[in-house]
């Protein structure tokens, strides 16, 4: 707002200025988080000279990228088609109606980083649009072109759900292994949570596989211990910018969070390894402090890398004397040595500044300093304490407390995930809390207004994709959810479900879901689109390109998340036509999903939740703090695998109306239910065994039931 260019959100009134005026489009993609928009910012849209350029010749539009994910995936495509390039900031030029003809990432403000200066990008756009029109228009629509094709997947060519899938998507992960720094490829360096959680899966279902073992530990461990962790507050940043998992993008993004604390529980549950416990819970507490409405519910969307234009990661980067200034010698001499700590660090613009990684553990430094480990390890607490404590004192990024629906989903269904596992209440009452306030804030009743049967999807409910605005005083706008929204938060109410047996949750799943299936499903050719399509395809730009998720971008693709929703509504309804559309959607994909490697892991999730017999443990017991009931409980939640779920019942919940159709069939109907003993009743695919009492033989019957649908 306080920049000299006069600025369009999208929509009408900016493409009507253009066309009014027959000016190109300026459109700036960016968020929140980004550190280079931020640079972009301060260097070229602030200036009064660039300003005047851009108001004379272009209709400027603003887009937030976490707001409108449906225009930046578009336009990405469209930068990339041209630049060979994407990301943010997404600098792209545009038609007065909105057809992109170049475009770019970051450009300087004068010539550098080979690349052109941004004045010059700015005139000469503005000159090839007045002098050469035609060839303007002609490389819009090779752009056009460009973005129906990408993601687009016609329809299902004769190819059939497979096992084949999750093989290549599990060779191209080992094959990417980087077997000394954990990780896939090179540097910039990415988690890739899908690609994870499915080998852990893999692992935990396939006894002996060290290779399996070997690239989980190592890809934990150094994720855990390496400066793309926050040694300090806890808490993952975005990427790592080298191989070794050292220096980080600093922004933290909830969904990177969220993401990644599943990893972390299913790489305990996997490998039974303490430590990713540990990093676990730690990722929750850093989210619980700096992620979390407290008062309301609700997880916010990110952290800031920088508190100002000037900083690069200085708040979360030390200097050798910043950290022996807040410490005793001895603090300082086992920091130092724990966290790389020296006189040159890894920052460029300040070598001076120190990441903090994991360079010697506590048994090193017990033997260099002639200290016991107990010694070490509580100098280690006392000088983490402290500079926590100091660096709380500097200024600090900015926290965007907008919270998105579908991060909320994925960060609801992480919580409830490690809530169960690690025997954590307060992480499952607060992901109830959450979910609560998306559904009673985001999940909207159609318009009294002009609806009949006859309007279709406009009369069903709506789930919008923002809750609530980082700041209270901005306008909200009610922008429309998309598939990720959907299936996400459809996922997050079933994972509700088995953590509550409270049914109301179980029933918004399958509402949200059925809203999904009519606003974004293609009956004709299979998959869903990732968002319906305006109502007015004139003016909009090439919002009107219809796109069907695979790949994960970080966050899991929204088409096998669908997919995954639909297979565990017909494991609890019974409903063919659940299981018909999922089978659809990945049938869509089957034939090119191999080719995507690593970035289609949801879409090998999502085909082990097809192929594989759901396996269901129900715990059921009078009282629900019996005794016998806990421990027959976490027998059923430790093992993991995608094909299990576990559910607790107190016996007065086992009546028909309080359960889904598939265990109304069968729990109510149990001899034993008034026994007043508490009992567990295993079911594989659609078969139930007679209930037990004991937890070594549930134990024994869970290894053979996963061991039969592996």
């Amino acid at each position: 707002m306080h920049q000299p260019i006069q600025w369009h959100e999208w929509g009408d009134e900016a493409f009507a200025a253009a066309q009014r005026a027959n000016k190109p489009m300026l459109l700036d993609i960016g968020a929140v988080w980004c550190h280079w928009c931020h640079v972009m910012d301060r260097e070229s849209y602030d200036d009064p000279e660039i300003a005047a350029i851009v108001n004379q010749h272009f209709i400027a539009v603003k887009v937030d990228r976490d707001e409108r994910p449906d225009i930046d995936s578009r336009y990405q495509v469209a930068v990339q088609a041209v630049s060979g390039q994407g990301g943010w900031p997404l600098t792209a030029f545009l038609t007065p109606d909105g057809k992109p003809f170049y475009g770019g990432t970051y450009f300087p403000p004068g010539d550098g980083y080979g690349r052109p200066s941004f004045r010059r990008v700015l005139l000469s756009i503005a000159n090839a649009y007045a002098e050469k029109h035609g060839d303007v228009v002609e490389q819009a629509k090779m752009v056009e072109n460009a973005i129906a094709q990408s993601e687009s997947f016609a329809g299902r060519g004769g190819s059939r759900i497979s096992e084949s899938a999750i093989t290549a998507i599990e060779e191209s992960a080992i094959k990417m292994f980087d077997p000394q720094h954990g990780g896939f490829g090179q540097a910039p360096k990415f988690p890739h949570p899908s690609a994870l959680d499915l080998l852990i899966e893999r692992y935990a279902r396939r006894a002996g596989r060290a290779d399996l073992r070997n690239l989980i530990v190592t890809t934990l461990q150094n994720m855990a211990h390496g400066g793309v962790y926050d040694q300090l507050a806890g808490g993952f940043h975005r990427y790592s910018v080298d191989e070794r998992w050292i220096v980080p993008h600093f922004e933290k993004m909830s969904y990177d969070n969220s993401e990644l604390l599943k990893n972390y529980v299913h790489g305990y549950q996997a490998t039974g390894n303490e430590f990713f416990a540990g990093t676990a819970r730690d990722i929750i507490r850093w989210m619980d402090e700096w992620l979390s409405d407290r008062e309301h519910g609700g997880f916010y969307a990110s952290q800031d890398a920088d508190y100002s234009m000037d900083d690069d990661g200085d708040y979360f980067t030390w200097t050798l004397d910043e950290a022996r200034a807040v410490l005793t010698e001895e603090e300082g001499q086992v920091a130092a040595l724990h966290y790389d700590i020296n006189e040159i660090g890894e920052m460029h613009h300040n070598p001076a500044k120190n990441v903090l990684f994991v360079r010697a553990p506590v048994d090193e430094i017990t033997r260099r300093m002639n200290l016991s480990v107990e010694r070490v390890s509580d100098l280690l607490v006392s000088a983490k304490k402290k500079m926590l404590a100091a660096r709380l004192r500097r200024p600090t990024p900015y926290v965007d407390k907008t919270v998105y629906v579908g991060w909320n989903a994925l960060c609801v269904s992480a919580y409830l995930e490690a809530a169960k596992v690690l025997d954590l209440p307060e992480a499952r009452r607060f992901a109830l809390r959450s979910l609560d306030r998306v559904l009673a804030e985001a999940w909207k009743a159609p318009s009294q207004s002009g609806t009949n049967p006859g309007d279709g999807p406009r009369a069903l409910h709506e789930l919008l994709h923002v809750v609530a605005y980082s700041d209270p005083k901005a306008e909200h706008r009610e922008i429309p959810g998309m598939l990720d929204d959907y299936a996400f938060t459809a996922l997050a109410c079933l994972d509700a479900y088995e953590a509550t047996a409270d049914l109301s949750y179980f029933n918004f799943a399958r509402a949200i879901a059925d809203a999904m299936i009519a606003r974004f499903f293609d009956g004709t050719s299979g998959g869903f689109f990732d968002c319906e399509p305006p109502p007015d395809r004139v003016g909009r730009g090439v919002l009107a390109t219809r796109r069907k998720p695979l790949q994960d971008t970080p966050t899991p693709a929204g088409n096998p998340m669908a997919a995954i929703a639909l297979v565990r509504l017909h494991h609890y309804t019974g409903e063919s036509s659940y299981r018909e559309m999922a089978e659809q959607t990945l049938e869509t994909f089957a034939g090119v999903a191999p080719q995507f490697g690593i970035f289609a892991a949801t879409y090998g999730i999502a085909v082990i939740r097809f192929l594989e017999a759901p396996v269901q443990a129900v715990v059921i017991a009078d009282n629900p703090s019996d005794r016998q009931a806990a421990e027959l409980y976490a027998v059923a939640v430790a093992p993991f695998a995608f094909n299990k779920s576990s559910l607790r019942l107190i016996a007065s919940q086992a009546v028909a109306e309080n359960l889904p159709p598939a265990l109304a069939s069968t729990i109510p109907n149990l001899p034993q239910l008034r026994s007043g003993k508490a009992m567990a009743v295993l079911c594989s695919g659609t078969s139930c065994q007679p209930p037990t009492e004991s937890a070594d033989a549930l134990k024994a019957a869970l290894q053979t039931a996963l061991s039969k649908t592996n």
